[in-house]
């Protein structure tokens, strides 16, 4: 589980650090900066995580034919997410437009919102090739192959560091940009990294018995309709939980801007964590669903309650460091003690709820594996936004608590949701295990 989840973990913190270096590079423009660029990152990505969320059955389509011995099935499903995201990404990104024109009626507060709008007309173009990334990724992944990942995001980084710190305050004798800038250096930085990727597939293309241009490159629909059945419920789980997280980030752009700051901040670095969970559950969705494939139900058990005792075991500690150790997390992105007085509450809130976003993240991947996109979906939309942000809500604006109210409403859906995964993923694995004893 390590040896896949490793390469797959640093890939995830790749790709989450993107935003987080945008951030910190903005972070001496003040405050509003900083908000600025969280908000236009999380809206983005509400939308984004959607169209990525719609290949997320490549996942248990690949990797129940990897497990069965089917290449050339696996080939078929890698051209169908590439149909998929070349379908998706056009009406994703006039969606986007359309929000951008509606952002001014959101309530934000004036400096963020002229900052935030020029931000996301420039990073709005990089959903397609956001979208083949992850169809890319999704194939790789689930074939085993991991290494190119995470050289591919590791490299992209670099170029997204080093563009954002020369368009941002105009190094290299570029334009000083300000936070467009930090845009400008995302949207290259993914073109690479689905160009790096698009490579990868070439280059193990070589070493496969079956090549991929023996398989005829004609997208079938029964195929597209499965995939996006499978993928539509795990699209709107991801969006679901994305989505609070962007409700959360427009609420917050209310209050005053240190609020906005610090929320972002301590955003960014729960974000952070949980990529490891995340990729674990990348991982065990894989190793889950190979098993599945060759039909071993014992294995399959071992391999989900392996990734749950990784997941948890790493936000145990995440949640330790939140607690005990917040200022220097703080100081990498503003030294404004305004800022550090209110994000360390929020970070403090944040390591509570820790195990709970760590049992949701990776029972939802092991639950992919089995085939059940739905249930996360669900859990999601009750736990979020029937409860999570509605209490969140009413503790922010009605009882006066501030950005700290928000976290505390954001906490209590993750506990209920974790809750629930966990227990479904309990009964499913047993349920199955059962039926092949007899």
């Amino acid at each position: 589980m390590l040896a896949l989840a490793g390469p797959v973990v640093l890939a995830e913190i790749g790709w989450v650090t993107m935003g987080i270096v945008d951030t910190i590079v903005v972070g001496p423009l003040g405050p509003s900066a900083i908000g600025a660029v969280g908000i236009g990152s999380i809206l983005f990505l509400a939308l984004g995580i959607f169209g990525m969320g719609l290949l997320l059955g490549l996942d248990t389509l690949v990797s129940h034919a990897f497990g069965a011995g089917r290449l050339e099935e696996c080939h078929r499903w890698l051209l169908h997410g590439v149909t998929l995201s070349l379908i998706a990404a056009p009406l994703l990104t006039l969606v986007a437009i359309g929000g951008i024109f509606l952002l001014p009626r959101g309530g934000l507060q004036p400096e963020v919102l002229a900052l935030t709008v020029p931000y996301l007309h420039v990073i709005v173009w990089s959903l397609l090739p956001l979208l083949l990334y992850a169809s890319f990724r999704r194939y790789l992944q689930a074939l085993g192959i991991v290494r190119p990942i995470t050289v591919a995001l590791v490299t992209a980084n670099v170029i997204n560091a080093a563009a954002a710190w020369a368009l941002v305050y105009g190094h290299l004798g570029l334009p000083a940009m300000g936070t467009t800038g930090s845009a400008v250096a995302t949207l290259v930085s993914r073109i690479y990294l689905a160009a790096a990727l698009f490579a990868s597939v070439v280059a193990a293309d070589r070493r496969h018995r079956v090549r991929l241009r023996s398989v005829p490159w004609r997208p079938d629909r029964h195929r597209l309709e499965r995939l996006v059945r499978l993928g539509l419920p795990a699209a709107a789980q991801a969006t679901l939980e994305m989505g609070v997280f962007a409700a959360a980030s427009a609420l917050a752009g209310r209050l005053d801007p240190v609020s906005l700051a610090s929320h972002q901040i301590a955003l960014n670095l729960a974000s952070l964590t949980f990529m490891v969970p995340l990729g674990v559950s990348s991982a065990g969705a894989v190793r889950v669903g190979q098993a599945i494939g060759r039909q071993d139900p014992r294995g399959a058990a071992h391999a989900g309650w392996m990734a749950l005792t990784i997941g948890v075991a790493f936000m145990s500690a995440a949640a330790l460091t939140f607690a005990l150790a917040p200022r220097p997390l703080i100081e990498l992105f503003s030294s404004s003690q305004a800022v550090f007085a209110v994000a360390r509450r929020l970070l403090l809130i944040a390591a509570m709820f820790q195990l709970f976003d760590g049992l949701q993240g990776v029972s939802t991947g092991v639950l992919r594996g089995l085939g059940d996109t739905r249930t996360p979906m669900v859990s999601n939309l009750a736990g979020h936004w029937l409860v999570g942000l509605p209490v969140g809500y009413a503790l922010c604006f009605r009882w006066h608590w501030g950005v700290a109210g928000l976290w505390t409403g954001l906490s209590v859906g993750l506990v209920a949701i974790g809750s629930t995964l966990l227990l479904t993923w309990q009964r499913r694995i047993a349920a199955l295990a059962g039926g092949a004893l007899r």
